[in-house]
């Protein structure tokens, strides 16, 4: 996989099932000898060994050119050589385009491996095969896109399939992956944890900790042992480190569902599990039969990504009472820490390695060199302290991707209520970021700009101190996030164009946003592209999209009562439709952009290859 790339620096990321010596990266036709500070290794286990090459050269690739790569072992030559359907046409090698202007942009988030809809990363591998095949001779790479940004939910550690858990077991004693000591949990460690069909479906029951603290409600009720990890489907949350390192390679890796053994039916199981399971294992099927298209693609484009709540689990940091909940108990800070040192590993270190390097990397070698549980607990510690997991890309129009999970504006009123999805001095160092920049692409997990009726059904909830039940994490659920966020967009010092990519919400949509009774406005474009393997209930979604455009379209007085009444919104039209405003098919986004950082196409490729192009809202 592809990672961050500029004009000096090459960052490219692969496991093998053994150790490797003598590396050397060919690029172009230039042969670079790797050395430690080129290469960051990470022995996952006994057969597995994470390769992260960092290269940093001045003038390393070419701007506007494609440049072929090839890694080469002493011991195997090209070690990439054997991997088949790696490379597009007739190509020998894979290769990328280096362009400093984001003209063309793939985005997308939330992929699920075992809903039923269609992995849309399968359909962008198909559409970049078309555009390299018609520019054979490189002479018109104006369609290429410059990078895919992946805005959350890459894995779900809070929802796995049986079939797919069971997978897990398989790979951690195929791989030799390391066992850990637990405190605070009904098992003395992973070693103890059991795969077999009777253990399936039940980790909600008898593994997954509940809180002991009561916790007061706006109705003034009291909960106490509510779960701690608050999924809905958390029977299969995964716990160890090891689960979590499966799950990653699993997701990514063709290989791996080769040497795993999964029965269509399993004998035993209650009729409803027995259903579900079959349900899940002919939709894992149709997730492993896409995955050598998703390996090419990401083989042959930068891959940039940042994690949401289902990276780690489901409403992470979502409200104060949850955090004191969830890191007062060992073995739930433990569940969620092996999730931050899984995102770390598989996604935080190719996005901007520089960052790491200081805290979290001599940390994090130490643990893996020796896997001891006081290193494990120091580097957890580290991790959920750190407050760099953001980051931005020089490029043009500069991009800024937003970490709104681990910076929050804490309730005062009440510690029960949502969160702020970033606190005021995260926003101020946002705002920073933006002045004397004319253009600029914000990436927040959730949308900044959401559909109303949607928050309006999770205020009310929160009201009722339900929050947790209804995912209330977006933007205008905090009154001082809110009120600062929209501060940033009527300064007038900021970009006169912004354009806002989200995921998180399982639809897709566009909003044109304006400031009103300002000449002056600048053009804000709220691009939401969700999921990429997942959607939104079906039956829904159309209710909440039809019940929205009579509540606050856009001549409702009620826009009037909303935080945001200060600005026009207004919703693009998918395929020229008159009423819709949301699309609930699984897709990966498509921008275009003109020189001036203005969108000139938003659209959303699907799995049949077909596209939703949402179209600019009719002038007033």
């Amino acid at each position: 996989m592809l990672r961050h790339c500029d004009a000096s620096h090459f960052t490219l990321w692969f496991v093998s099932r053994e150790p490797l010596t003598e590396l050397k990266l060919h690029l172009g036709e230039q042969e670079y000898p790797l050395q430690d500070a080129d290469l960051h290794y990470v022995p996952l286990g006994q057969h597995a060994h994470q390769y992260l090459i960092t290269l940093s050269r001045p003038e390393l690739l070419t701007p506007n050119s494609v440049t072929s790569y090839r890694v080469l072992a002493s011991q195997h030559g090209d070690i990439f050589a054997s991997l088949s359907e790696l490379n597009y046409g007739q190509a020998d090698t894979p290769n990328l385009l280096f362009t400093p202007q984001l003209t063309h942009i793939y985005h997308g988030s939330c992929r699920n491996p075992h809903h039923h809809s269609d992995d849309a990363l399968v359909a962008a591998d198909a559409r970049l095969s078309q555009i390299i095949d018609s520019n054979l001779d490189d002479s018109n790479l104006d369609e290429r896109p410059a990078l895919i940004m992946l805005s959350g939910d890459q894995v779900y550690v809070d929802d796995v399939a049986g079939p797919m858990l069971c997978a897990i077991g398989q790979v951690i004693t195929l791989l030799g992956l390391n066992h850990e000591l637990f405190e605070g949990a009904n098992i003395q460690g992973s070693q103890d944890i059991r795969y077999q069909p009777v253990e399936l479906y039940q980790r909600h029951k008898n593994l997954l900790p509940h809180t002991q603290y009561p916790a007061k409600t706006a109705l003034w009720r009291w909960y106490r042992n509510h779960p701690i990890f608050t999924s809905s489907i958390a029977e299969n949350h995964l716990v160890s480190l090891s689960e979590i390192i499966a799950l990653y390679l699993l997701t990514w890796s063709p290989e791996l569902w080769d040497l795993v053994e999964l029965p269509k039916d399993i004998e035993g199981f209650p009729p409803a599990n027995s259903a579900r399971w079959r349900k899940e294992w002919q939709h894992l099927l149709a997730f492993k039969a896409g995955l050598k298209q998703v390996r090419r693609f990401m083989a042959h484009i930068p891959v940039y990504m940042m994690f949401d709540d289902h990276d780690i689990t489901d409403d992470w940091n979502l409200t104060a009472k949850w955090e004191q909940a969830a890191y007062e108990h060992a073995f739930s800070k433990r569940i969620i820490g092996n999730a931050l040192i899984g995102y770390v590993l598989f996604q935080g270190l190719g996005n901007a390695p520089d960052k790491f390097s200081k805290e979290v990397r001599p940390l994090l070698d130490a643990f893996f060199k020796q896997p001891q549980a006081k290193l494990q607990d120091e580097l957890i510690d580290q991790l959920l302290q750190f407050e760099q997991w953001h980051y931005t890309l020089d490029t043009s129009p500069k991009l800024v991707v937003l970490d709104i999970r681990t910076r929050r504006w804490r309730s005062e009123s009440n510690l029960a209520k949502p969160s702020g999805l970033m606190d005021w001095e995260a926003l101020m160092d946002l705002q920073q970021e933006l002045l004397g920049q004319s253009k600029v692409i914000i990436v927040s997990p959730a949308p900044m700009f959401g559909v109303k009726l949607i928050e309006a059904v999770q205020r009310t909830a929160t009201l009722m101190g339900a929050s947790l039940l209804v995912d209330a994490e977006n933007w205008m659920a905090h009154p001082g996030a809110a009120n600062s966020l929209l501060s940033i967009f009527m300064h007038r010092k900021t970009p006169e164009e912004f354009v806002i990519l989200s995921g998180d919400v399982h639809y897709s949509f566009a909003y044109d946003i304006s400031i009103r009774f300002r000449r002056s406005s600048p053009n804000i474009y709220q691009i939401t592209c969700s999921g990429i393997k997942n959607q939104f209930p079906e039956k829904l979604l159309p209710l909440f999209d039809k019940l929205n455009g009579w509540f606050y379209g856009h001549f409702s007085p009620l826009n009037l009562l909303t935080k945001r009444k200060r600005l026009l919104i207004r919703g693009r039209r998918p395929n020229g439709e008159r009423s819709q405003r949301l699309v609930n098919r699984s897709g990966i986004g498509m921008l275009t952009l003109a020189d001036n950082g203005a969108p000139t196409k938003i659209a959303v490729l699907h799995g049949d290859m077909s596209e939703t192009l949402f179209e600019p809202p009719k002038q007033a």
